[in-house]
């Protein structure tokens, strides 16, 4: 059993970087990762501004030193990239020394490379290594993949609840060092662009063909985005004598029940996540000093957002600043990829601008912040990150 849950390792790939340090960089340099598609074969591969990691999978791969032989996914492969930095970053070199779990997300799985052969699949004579992707569809195949690069055997287990994924898979982590089942998990979340998915968000009308705005009055839709972001979680026994980062303080899950993909109107799921988080964590809101919010820039669901931190703010809402318009949407990931960002917020006491603002929401009455702020004091992050089917999920990072 463990009280406490302590953060003590970081990875991550997204658009702007491909690892921590050039992450900080372009936040720092507010150079957002959104440009057009490069390495998915789509007929709106000009028209659609996406957050995309710069490097195909055959770079990713040399920059692992992976081996050309075994087939990897793009997805799988983004978040082998994020999870062997957080464990490095965590300082583990002997996995079994503590019993270890891995909990990772993703939305589509192998799908970025099995819908390139969906027409070779109804030739039941026909032969060849696409064969070996069928599997892959299964989300937890990424999993596998990830923990066997790591080599984690001892707890090993995929969450998939469209964009909450990640932040679920950190929430479930928690409870398991607080129930004693594990001494440390790495959790997260990995998710590659595909047809599929662009499609489906084409289909759902939501995509924005220019960077996106989160919190802006004239917004339009999200960019949807790729990448992968991993932490560490360590019971009070593994990470003794360890650096820690910050603490896993608080963390809660709703579901709104409204509609399939869009948000209650008056964010009343989003507002219970934040609510049970709050009385997790034993913290009260006004100890908030910043907010990463989920801000995917649509019209929908900003609104129902940013109702719901009125509502558990007042008047007093701490600075508020969603990252999707350095990263895109990187669905499943997002959880992941904004649980590094808050936990680099409180080491580095820095709180990140929400690019493209320029009019506030008529309905609200807070402003994001806009400018790259240092030197602040960064205790408590709330990081949000809300799904599909009205699942919805609040954490709270805290600086020791």
């Amino acid at each position: 059993m463990s009280e406490k849950v302590y953060v003590t390792g970081v990875g991550i790939i997204s658009a702007i970087g491909n690892n921590i340090a050039e992450t900080l960089k372009s936040l720092k340099d507010q150079r957002s990762g959104i440009g057009n598609l490069s390495y998915v074969n789509s007929r709106h591969k000009d028209q659609l501004s996406v957050g995309e990691v710069k490097n195909s999978n055959e770079q990713l791969m040399q920059l692992k030193g992976l081996q050309k032989g075994r087939k990897q996914t793009r997805t799988s492969l983004l978040g082998i990239h994020a999870a062997r930095e957080a464990l490095i970053s965590a300082g583990i070199d002997n996995i079994k020394e503590f019993r270890t779990g891995i909990i990772s997300a993703t939305s589509v799985g192998g799908m970025g490379i099995v819908e390139n052969h969906y027409k070779d699949y109804f030739d039941i004579q026909k032969k060849g290594e696409f064969l070996e992707y069928i599997p892959t569809l299964d989300c937890g195949d990424s999993t596998e993949r990830i923990a066997d690069d790591l080599g984690i055997k001892d707890y090993i287990s995929t969450i998939s609840t469209a964009c909450s994924s990640s932040a679920n898979s950190i929430m479930f982590g928690a409870r398991l060092i607080k129930m004693g089942l594990l001494d440390r998990v790495v959790v997260g979340g990995t998710d590659s662009l595909s047809r599929y998915t662009i499609n489906g968000f084409l289909s759902l009308k939501i995509l924005d063909k220019d960077p996106c705005k989160p919190f802006d009055g004239l917004r339009k839709g999200l960019n949807l985005g790729e990448g992968a972001g991993f932490i560490v979680l360590e019971s009070e026994k593994s990470a003794k004598k360890k650096e820690i980062l910050c603490e896993l303080s608080g963390y809660g899950n709703s579901n709104d029940a409204f509609h399939q993909t869009a948000s209650s109107p008056d964010g009343a799921g989003a507002f219970l996540a934040m609510q049970k988080s709050f009385q997790v964590s034993g913290l009260s809101p006004n100890k908030i000093d910043y907010i990463n919010a989920h801000g995917t820039g649509t019209e929908v669901n900003d609104l129902s957002e940013g109702l719901a931190i009125e509502r558990i703010f007042g008047n007093n809402v701490p600075p508020v600043s969603s990252t999707k318009a350095f990263t895109g949407h990187t669905l499943a990931a997002a959880g992941g990829i904004e649980a590094v960002l808050s936990v680099l917020a409180i080491k580095y006491n820095t709180i990140y601008p929400n690019l493209n603002h320029s009019n506030n929401m008529p309905e609200l009455c807070f402003t994001p912040e806009k400018s790259f702020l240092t030197n602040k004091s960064v205790n408590h992050v709330l990081s949000n990150s809300f799904g599909f089917g009205g699942n919805t999920s609040s954490l709270i990072f805290s600086k020791l």
